[in-house]
């Protein structure tokens, strides 16, 4: 989201859906005009972001709505959307903007519910359909992150459930895939996730600052970065930071992010491309980079 742009007069977003009962009345007419602002608003965003030099941009999981129920090639207006994803392509790559996509919380691939492990394949295979569209390569330099989010009150087998659904994968999605350490301490810290997905699978770990305080398991902050980011390879690695909202008088979980950030590590700075996870979106980049400290209360 970008709210500067959402708040303007005719705002910009890229997000349009539709709730099932729409979807079930109007179908692929209307999705498809949908995708086709959705697209079209992307390409604003993104000019709007290489103008105020942001390089680094999560998409929405809204870009196609109910994109699970049908191939894109399906959509009556699919030869225009192709266009205008292939404008937004274009930006990207001639910038080197590193775009990526981040799933919700529904996409469980260690799931011991069947239906939801095919639910969640076609989610991720949906997301790798949108980055081939947009004319980008099959690297996590343009990843779909993702969590394994629950232990099922048996890691071990988690991890293997977790490894056999990514083996089916196809390479649109599996060349892609990242996934990230949680922020409960029963779940996956970096550690585990390297030696139950970085070295059998070679999936990177995103290496989520303000998540490893509840998953440290005796590591330093540093320490687990570094250990994330040897499981990248080649490919820089890429690193969320966010700050609570407890630490600016908000009365909140210790988990929720703070609408702004204070200061980055410079050592996170130096070795990731850094994502901002704050409330106040491309505002909390802009006001850290301009150096003005948070309000504390602010909500």
């Amino acid at each position: 989201m970008n709210l500067t742009l959402r708040e303007r007069d005719s705002p910009l977003r890229c997000n349009r859906g539709m709730q099932r009962k729409t979807w079930e009345s109007e179908g692929l007419e209307y999705a498809s005009e949908l995708a086709v602002q959705n697209f079209s608003d992307l390409y604003e965003i993104l000019r709007w972001n290489v103008a105020h030099d942001i390089y680094f941009y999560r998409c929405t999981s809204g870009l196609v709505p109910w994109n699970s129920q049908f191939e894109l090639t399906d959509l009556p207006d699919y030869e225009e959307i192709a266009r205008l994803a292939a404008d937004c392509g274009r930006v990207v790559r001639d910038n080197d903007v590193r775009f990526t996509f981040h799933p919700s919380h529904w996409c469980k691939l260690a799931s011991e519910s069947a239906e939801t492990v095919e639910n969640s394949i076609r989610d991720l295979e949906v997301h790798g359909s949108w980055l081939d569209l947009l004319g980008l390569p099959r690297t996590p330099y343009y990843s779909i992150n993702v969590h394994i989010g629950a232990h099922y009150n048996d890691k071990e087998a988690t991890a293997v459930r977790f490894r056999e659904a990514v083996d089916r994968l196809s390479p649109a999605a599996r060349e892609r895939l990242t996934v990230e350490n949680d922020d409960t301490d029963g779940l996956w810290s970096v550690p585990e996730l390297v030696d139950s997905v970085a070295e059998p699978l070679g999936v990177p770990i995103v290496f989520d600052y303000h998540h490893h305080q509840f998953t440290s398991r005796g590591l330093a902050y540093r320490e687990a970065f570094e250990l994330a980011a040897r499981t990248w390879g080649d490919v820089r690695p890429v690193a969320h930071y966010s700050e609570p909202a407890r630490l600016y008088g908000r009365d909140a979980r210790p988990q929720m992010h703070a609408e702004y950030v204070s200061s980055v590590p410079d050592w996170l700075l130096d070795g990731a491309d850094v994502m901002l996870e704050a409330k106040a979106k491309e505002r909390a980049l802009l006001r850290y980079r301009d150096g003005t400290e948070p309000t504390v209360g602010t909500s």
